[in-house]
């Protein structure tokens, strides 16, 4: 029998949002309980694997008593708050981060910004086309992942999963400073002369599509991606005893690429190069 590790019962915070009576464990965020109460709240950085960063600023909340919008990302649920996820003020922030990011960002693979834009009304466009683009051609230097920096929105989830938070590789950090700034390996090098060990966690958690699977990028360039005729089956990878899950998203019979389950205990989403990578032995390919 295996025993499961239950922790210290938590108690529960009682406060409202949007006039409604919530409770939620202590520790939880306010994000964790607009979530829990059906409240749709949109993010861009946070991360269900990571520390939040509160870097994209979409989902700013009202609190009563603050004087300043805050991040229900990373806001701690506090007893007798009072959110407010609805209020002008909020739609407002939400609506102007939209338009600062679509307007310099190419956000045509980041999930639900579409329905974002359109339910807060936001008109990326009013800035005009001098609004500044990063106009860099993806980086394809290698066989595994795509980098296409016009898409990242700098919300450091990818260093942070290189980094201290999961892999400790440390390949990836931030370069440059203001406008300047963007995402690379040390000295701007090909990432096949970086200290990348292709564990593809970086993919796992961008947010926009900036990191993706080279099998991926290839089909949305041959325009045969289709994600609704995708099929997911979650086994267990072969390759050693530690027992990762893998979830394989197939289509046309054909793996297209490899993510693993981030509640699963052993792997929270993560896997090394096998893992993520080393699926081609499965299947024949031309």
């Amino acid at each position: 029998m295996t025993a499961i590790p239950l922790g210290v019962p938590r108690r529960l915070v009682e406060f409202t949002i949007d006039g409604e009576e919530a409770r939620v464990p202590e520790g939880s965020t306010v994000l964790d309980a607009c979530r829990a109460a059906g409240k749709d709240i949109p993010t861009l950085c946070q991360g269900d694997t990571l520390t939040p960063k509160n870097a994209c600023r979409v989902c700013m909340v009202e609190v009563e008593g603050s004087r300043t919008l805050v991040p229900a990302c990373s806001r701690r649920a506090e007893p007798g708050m009072a959110v407010h996820t609805n209020t002008e003020r909020a739609r407002h922030s939400r609506k102007l981060v939209l338009e600062l990011l679509a307007s310099s960002v190419d956000l045509s693979t980041t999930p639900q910004v579409a329905e974002w834009v359109k339910e807060y009304e936001a008109k990326p466009d009013r800035f005009g086309p001098d609004a500044a683009r990063l106009n860099e051609e993806p980086k394809v230097d290698n066989d595994l992942y795509v980098r296409d920096y016009d898409k990242c929105i700098l919300c450091y989830k990818c260093v942070d999963a290189c980094g201290e938070q999961w892999q400790n590789t440390f390949a990836i950090s931030v370069a440059g400073r203001g406008f300047d700034a963007r995402i690379a390996v040390e000295h701007d090098a090909p990432l096949t002369d970086s200290a990348c060990v292709y564990c593809g966690n970086c993919i796992e958690v961008c947010p926009t599509g900036a990191l993706s699977f080279k099998s991926e990028f290839d089909m949305r360039a041959a325009g045969t991606w289709d994600e609704s005729q995708q099929t997911e089956t979650t086994t267990v990878c072969a390759y050693c005893g530690v027992g990762c899950n893998l979830t394989l998203h197939v289509q046309d019979n054909e793996i297209v690429k490899v993510t693993s389950p981030h509640d699963n205990p052993v792997t929270h989403g993560n896997l090394c190069i096998k893992g993520r990578f080393g699926y081609q032995h499965v299947q024949n390919r031309d």
